[in-house]
């Protein structure tokens, strides 16, 4: 017996898969706007990849600073003094966080912390400024008290180490 089967008895949909899924695509206009809003994103993701070359921030030339500070030495260094150095207290250590003034300079996201210690608000994820003077920080819990050391791992990873925050009525080292 002799197979008289021709290829052309083959379902439509075994053969290729692609013109039935853009009918199936375009059919639905749902289907249309994710196709648009995600075309879109590819364009953007893309262009910024290829078109926009992202610059580096440019570190300050600023003299290297090593000193111990109280807090009210500490608030001049908030980037608005004609030098816009910008000092940063976390958990009694101070560090120069100038090169990253797009955050902490004058609004910034974390501007709040410019110039202060920044140790509760960093516990805390809080960005509100502490001006009530020196805070011991004992009321945190673990787990804030936890985060904080994080941060400070990662400032100390990441800034130049100034000094120390004194206590009230501390001397520097110096």
């Amino acid at each position: 017996m002799v197979d008289n089967s021709d290829s052309s008895d083959v379902p439509t949909e075994s053969r290729c898969p692609i013109p039935n899924l853009f009918s199936e695509m375009v059919q639905n206009p749902v289907n249309i706007f994710l196709l648009g809003v995600i075309t879109i994103l590819l364009y953007r993701i893309i262009k910024r990849s290829f078109g926009e070359s992202v610059e580096e921030p440019v570190k300050p030339n600023l003299p290297k600073l090593q000193k111990d500070f109280t807090l009210e030495e500490l608030k001049k260094y908030n980037g608005t003094q004609a030098d816009g150095r910008i000092l940063i207290a976390v958990n009694g250590f101070v560090y120069d966080v100038t090169e990253a003034k797009q955050f902490y300079g004058p609004g910034g996201p974390y501007a709040a912390f410019a110039g202060r210690d920044a140790s509760r608000g960093l516990a805390t994820f809080s960005v509100v400024s502490n001006e009530d003077g020196y805070d011991d920080l004992s009321d945190l819990s673990p787990t804030e008290l936890a985060s904080l050391r994080e941060w400070e791992l990662q400032f100390q990873q990441k800034y130049e180490f100034v000094g120390a925050l004194l206590k009230p009525g501390e001397r520097p080292y110096s």
